[in-house]
């Protein structure tokens, strides 16, 4: 990667079909050098589909995308070999100990095999598996797996990361150990693409956001400056709000979702809601809080289940 270059991948209409439904409708956006970009949407927002693209797994129907300044059309293989891709699933071989399997790994980017057994042992320390690297895969706890998945998308000492749900069912001591060794590499100078479901992670992560629904682009930007325009300061929450609130959000007027018998207020800086709202109408069931990208996140996208 030439040391100028300042896109790591930069995507302009980017569109994925399959027959006559469009997974990912002319989309553009940009990943910087040294940048954490998380990419968030409920199921079938085209997340998946986007990245399946960016590592060369699947083809574009069209746009244009360049990783590293190449053109992932022509030069997919050349790309390959600068991406790591941590997978959604756990998929190590199970015949194979844990520093076998990243050894393995290593010879599908021709890294010579004493080499492999270095990068391979550094990994694992890293990750803090060494103790376990002659271990079969079976007696790996599900945080240990996963950061095994991760040490494994390093061997080839990757310019970008593709972190596709990285700590979906882990514990929060888990999760919390796989944070900092995120923060390790981007200190590093890594880039990072990464997609979740939890709001905290990606607002504690992630330097910028993209929001998609429906194969789309819906927002993108800081986390802060998110919740700031689409969610405000503060929060409160009402249960079976009297008809005079009510009245009250929609002349002031107010940010504010109704979903069942909650009414969910949502106050700007120059908006002290906790005091507008609380004193009159929070004595019995209420909620004050600040705001939060997942607030962000429901409203943009809705609060039906996907499936």
């Amino acid at each position: 990667m030439s040391p100028s270059l300042q896109h790591i991948v930069s995507a302009k209409g980017l569109t994925k079909s399959f027959g006559t439904f469009t997974a990912v409708d002319h989309i553009s956006f940009r990943l910087m050098k040294g940048e954490c970009l998380g990419f968030l949407g409920p199921n079938g927002a085209g997340k998946t589909s986007t990245i399946r693209m960016m590592y060369g797994f699947s083809p574009m129907t069209g746009g244009t995308l360049e990783v590293f300044g190449l053109n992932m059309a022509t030069d997919w293989r050349a790309i390959r070999y600068g991406i790591g891709v941590c997978q959604q699933e756990n998929n190590p071989d199970p015949d194979l100990s844990v520093l076998q399997n990243l050894e393995v790994f290593a010879t599908y980017f021709d890294i010579p095999r004493k080499a492999a057994r270095s990068k391979a042992l550094d990994l694992l320390q890293f990750m803090a598996l060494d103790h376990r690297k002659h271990d079969p895969i079976s007696s790996l706890s599900g945080g240990m797996l996963r950061r095994l998945i991760l040490a494994r998308s390093l061997i080839n000492d990757p310019d970008l990361l593709i972190l596709d749900e990285p700590t979906t069912g882990l514990d929060p001591q888990s999760r919390h150990q796989l944070w900092e060794r995120m923060d390790a590499l981007r200190s590093r100078g890594i880039s990072i693409f990464l997609t979740t479901h939890y709001m905290d992670e990606a607002a504690r992560l992630c330097d910028r956001l993209i929001i998609m629904d429906h194969g789309k682009i819906l927002v993108q930007g800081r986390p802060d400056r998110l919740i700031r325009e689409y969610a405000g300061k503060d929060v409160v929450e009402v249960f079976n709000a009297p008809g005079e609130l009510m009245e009250l959000v929609r002349t002031h007027p107010l940010m504010h979702d109704v979903v069942g018998n909650r009414l969910i207020i949502y106050g700007q800086e120059r908006e002290n809601i906790f005091e507008l709202i609380g004193q009159k109408f929070c004595l019995e069931r209420c909620i004050q809080r600040m705001a939060t990208l997942e607030d962000v996140f429901l409203r943009l996208t809705g609060r039906e289940l996907r499936e």
